[in-house]
């Protein structure tokens, strides 16, 4: 561990890449850095509208894109490393922020107490451990995203993985992104069909508090 980072390894950057740099073929939608998400504010600790991943991750990720771009497809980014100070803003909107602007778009089935209870969202993220990302699949040859039976961040069982309550041809788009992505050492969750963690994390315990920021991960030398 670098010695600026001895006494706080949470603020250390240094196992971690920008994604664009590993994956030149990569698209990105930092939606937590914009207002259109299901908060409709920019997310604390996002600085930039860059993906962060650690190494170990951008690897894995960069074979599941060249598998991907032989098949005619490529990778779409919608958020990747997340600071722990990003998931404790999540936290206090659902306890005590009364705002619920972005429920039809986002959630619109559900009440935002329900969104931790039902697992859409988590007190402690596998984000903030560096390996985890949510992604979708473009079509090289008309530049638009696949259609998956619902968009990012649609909190419902609509949004299940496994749900059949779409079309076979949405529900065929999921699982090729599923496959590709467990080929490549990841694994996805039941809830959200967009979510995958590297299977083999190298920070485990470890939740990053570090800011979303490129200038920040230059510091460590990356």
């Amino acid at each position: 561990m670098r010695s600026e980072y001895r006494n706080d390894p949470a603020m250390d950057p240094s196992g971690f890449v920008l994604l664009a740099d590993y994956v030149p073929h990569i698209v990105q939608e930092i939606r937590y850095y914009s207002t259109y998400n299901f908060i409709g504010d920019r997310i604390d600790g996002y600085e930039e509208p860059c993906a962060l991943l650690t190494v170990e991750a951008a690897r894995a990720l960069k074979a599941a894109s060249s598998e991907l771009i032989v098949q005619g497809y490529r990778l779409k980014v919608f958020d990747a490393y997340r600071p722990a100070c990003a998931v404790k803003h999540f936290v206090l909107w659902g306890i005590e922020d009364q705002d619920v602007r972005m429920k039809p778009y986002f959630y619109p089935e559900l009440e935002k107490q329900e969104l931790f209870a039902k697992g859409y969202l988590a007190r402690r993220s596998s984000h903030s451990r560096g390996s985890a990302v949510d992604l979708t699949l473009l079509d090289m040859e008309t530049g638009k995203e696949l259609d998956m039976g619902s968009p990012f961040d649609l909190f419902s069982e609509r949004s299940h993985p496994d749900c059949r309550d779409i079309t076979r041809e949405q529900y065929e788009n999921r699982m090729l992104l599923q496959r590709v992505m467990i080929r490549s050492g990841f694994q996805p969750i039941d809830c959200e069909w967009w979510h995958f963690s590297l299977r083999h994390e190298p920070y485990p315990d470890t939740y990053f508090e570090f800011p979303v920021s490129s200038a920040y991960l230059k510091r460590s030398g990356r």
